[in-house]
């Protein structure tokens, strides 16, 4: 069996801080979520299959579904957590 604990007290040094919840990378989570959503509405084959939402999201007309905004809002968390901790691993955030 290997032995794990060295490789891992090797590893830990390296390892850069995780981000704390900041308004900067709420606003950033929150840009990249806007940007998921609009992907959504423009870039998916079949709008509006399926259930809709219960309101209406201004701007993104009225076949907006609920599958149509979870991924959206699914791509948006992907490319703003990314995006944070990019910006945080260069020392902006």
């Amino acid at each position: 069996m290997v032995d794990l604990s060295s490789l891992l007290a090797a590893v830990q040094p390296t390892v850069p801080p995780t981000p704390s919840g900041t308004m900067a990378g709420f606003i950033i989570m929150g840009i990249f979520n806007l940007l998921g959503l609009f992907v959504a509405a423009n870039a998916v084959q079949k709008k509006g299959v399926g259930p809709k939402l219960p309101l209406q999201l201004p701007g993104f007309g009225k076949n907006f579904s609920v599958a149509q905004f979870l991924a959206g809002m699914s791509f948006g968390h992907v490319l703003g957590t990314g995006a944070i901790l990019g910006l945080t691993n260069i020392g902006v955030l």
